[in-house]
């Protein structure tokens, strides 16, 4: 089976690059994938499928294909299908056709991967037993709420009833190598927003005033305290604050300044934590500098988890299938955040990194960047392994 996957990955290449740069060329930013929509479908349609499903949470299709040995386990495979609102500045032939519109997050490749694996499981359907669902998930980078709950709340995961889900990202790591660990794969990625409010005076007369700009200054720095005194060492967490707006004029005290950040955090019982002890800080800090805020902490994406079962499986079937040599047990999790999470409060997940970087294109392989470049060579490597993975599961 091995060699008959791996073959027939690479029998279908080059027509999955040539849809792969279509979709490339003529990108959609999230809750717009409507062309992008169907275009997937008209590829599904070639394909022997039992069921064809559009308009799922917006945008979202959704290709069902039932094993021909019978009645089993339903295993959900997932890609994101939206872009990123920036300029390409890559350079290739098939670059972005829309100004401000760009696949820089690798999209594209999932799409393509998904589709490629459709292919190769509806051509060997009789090798196994129960369902295999393709979802084209849209609006994934359109945090706080991205597609997927969206795809859930339509009954994505009810008929059939889904077992497990699985995805992959592309990664900055060798093409031909693949990545995951047991246990958190990526963070849950809170938004913290913080008004500081406080008295303007005149630069020469600080005393009538209640400076704004000083107590924001403070809060950006008390809230690392939470990192370095409030929480283990060894619970990884960050605390960021990317924006500081306030002041209208250099000699004036200002009254009003806003904060905007993120928390990035591995551990729920952390997460719990967070909304009181920033509201404490930030509160405290500004009280005592004479000013008042106010603080809003968004839920974003929760943390992405891979399955202990469904880890075994996939060392089991990517060891087979890639070699062992090839699969890379990152130390620690990465702290971006992943709304694929959001499959994984319903049911058992499994999510892994796919090597996309060679020669051809080091030091172009940074994600959300506008010189992004990836190897397509690891297309089939990622056929290889969603292919290889559902049948291990489907087997159990």
């Amino acid at each position: 089976m091995k060699d008959l996957i791996k073959n027939k990955a690479q029998d279908i290449f080059e027509e999955i690059v040539e849809f792969r740069r279509e979709i490339h060329m003529n990108p959609e930013i999230g809750h717009e994938e409507v062309e992008t929509a169907k275009r997937i479908v008209r590829e599904l349609e070639k394909l022997n499928l039992d069921e064809i499903r559009t308009g799922v949470g917006g945008n979202g299709v959704v290709g069902i294909l039932k094993g021909g040995k019978g009645e089993g386990k339903t295993l959900l495979l997932r890609a994101d299908i939206d872009c990123l609102p920036m300029t390409e500045q890559s350079g290739l032939p098939f670059a972005s056709k829309k100004e401000g519109l760009m696949h820089a997050c690798g999209h594209d490749v999932h799409t393509s991967i998904l589709l490629g694996t459709a292919k190769v499981l509806s051509e060997i359907r009789d090798e196994f037993a129960g369902n295999v669902l393709f979802v084209f998930q849209p609006a994934e980078e359109a945090a706080p709420e991205g597609g997927a709950q969206g795809m859930i709340d339509d009954g994505v995961l009810d008929d059939p009833k889904v077992d497990a889900a699985f995805a992959m990202h592309v990664w900055n790591s060798p093409v031909g190598n693949v990545s995951f660990r047991n246990g958190p794969m990526m963070a849950q990625s809170d938004r913290i927003f913080v008004t500081v409010n406080g008295k303007a005076s005149h630069a020469s007369q600080p005393e009538a005033g209640a400076d704004a700009i000083v107590a924001a200054s403070h809060i950006v720095t008390a809230l690392q305290t939470i990192v370095s005194r409030n929480i283990s060492p060894f619970s990884p967490l960050v605390v960021t604050i990317g924006t500081i707006k306030g002041g209208d004029r250099y000699n004036v005290i200002c009254d009003k300044v806003v904060l905007e950040g993120t928390v990035r955090v591995f551990d729920m019982k952390v997460a719990e934590e967070m909304p009181d002890r920033i509201n404490k800080i930030v509160k405290a800090q500004a009280e005592s500098l004479g000013c008042t805020a106010d603080v809003e902490l968004v839920r974003g994406y929760s943390i992405t988890q891979n399955d202990p079962g469904l880890f075994e499986i996939a060392m089991e079937a990517l060891s087979e299938q890639l070699g062992r040599e090839n699969i890379t047990i990152p130390e620690f999790p990465a702290s971006g955040g992943e709304d694929f999470s959001a499959f994984g409060k319903k049911i058992p997940t499994f999510f892994m990194w796919l090597g996309m970087e060679s020669e051809m294109n080091q030091g172009k392989t940074t994600l959300h960047n506008p010189h992004l470049v990836i190897d397509e060579n690891c297309i089939p490597v990622g056929i290889e392994s969603a292919t290889a993975f559902t049948l291990k599961f489907l087997e159990k």
